[in-house]
C-alpha cells in the first residue's frame, strides 16, 4: 500500500508542477480562477502531494536494490549544506540567489542527488529519482521560456552573509533535529 501511495503522491506532484509550465493551459486557469484562486488551489493540491509522498515513503517496505558505499554519506552531507544554503537564497535576494539564478531548483536537484548518493532502498530512489527529474526539467523548462531567474543583487553583502548562516542553521537542523526526531535516522556520527 505504502508503494502506491508514494505513487500516487509523486503522480499528483508531477502533475501539478508540470502544469505550470504549460503556460498558456495556466494562463487560462488564473483567468478563470483568479490569481488567488489559483494560487490556493495550487498550494492545496502541493500540500496534499507532498503529504501522500511523505505517508507512502514512511510506509513502504524496504527493498534494498544496491548497498551505497560508506563514503558517500560524506559527500551527502556536503552537498547538503550545500542544498541548504541554496533553499535559504530563494528566500532572501543577495548576491547568491542572482548567482544561482534559481536557488529553489538548486535546492530541489541537490537535495535529491544527494540522498541518491546514499539511499540506496526502491522507495528512495524513486522518490529522489523523480523530484531529480523534475529540478531538471523545471530547470530546462525555465530556460527555454526565458525565465532568467533572479539577477539583481542587492548593495552589499549583509544579505550573503545571512542566506549562508541561517542555511547553516538549517543544515545542522536537518541533520541534528528532522533526521533522528522525526525520520529515525541519524545524520551525523550514526
Amino acid at each position: 500500500m505504502g508503494f502506491s501511495i508514494l505513487i500516487l503522491g509523486l503522480l499528483v506532484f508531477l502533475a501539478t508542477h508540470l502544469f505550470v509550465t504549460m503556460r498558456e493551459a495556466r494562463a487560462g486557469a488564473i483567468a478563470r480562477l483568479g490569481q488567488n484562486g489559483y494560487r490556493a488551489v495550487f498550494s492545496l493540491v502541493s500540500i496534499a502531494s507532498l503529504v501522500l509522498i511523505v505517508w507512502g515513503y514512511a510506509n513502504t517496505p524496504w527493498v534494498a536494490v544496491w548497498s551505497p558505499p560508506r563514503f558517500l554519506r560524506h559527500i551527502t552531507i556536503g552537498l547538503m549544506l550545500i542544498a541548504s544554503i541554496a533553499l535559504v537564497a530563494y528566500f532572501i535576494p543577495s548576491h547568491v540567489k542572482a548567482r544561482l539564478k534559481h536557488p529553489l531548483l538548486m535546492a530541489v536537484k541537490t537535495w535529491a542527488f544527494a540522498h541518491l548518493l546514499s539511499n540506496g532502498d526502491l522507495a528512495s530512489i524513486l522518490m529522489f529519482g523523480v523530484f531529480l527529474a523534475w529540478g531538471v526539467y523545471a530547470r530546462i523548462a525555465a530556460k527555454k521560456r526565458g525565465d532568467v531567474g533572479f539577477t539583481t543583487p542587492p548593495a552589499g553583502w549583509t544579505n550573503d552573509i545571512l542566506v549562508v548562516v541561517i542555511g547553516i542553521v538549517v543544515f545542522l537542523a536537518l541533520g541534528f533535529a528532522f533526521h533522528p526526531l522525526v525520520l529515525h535516522h541519524p545524520v551525523f556520527g550514526g
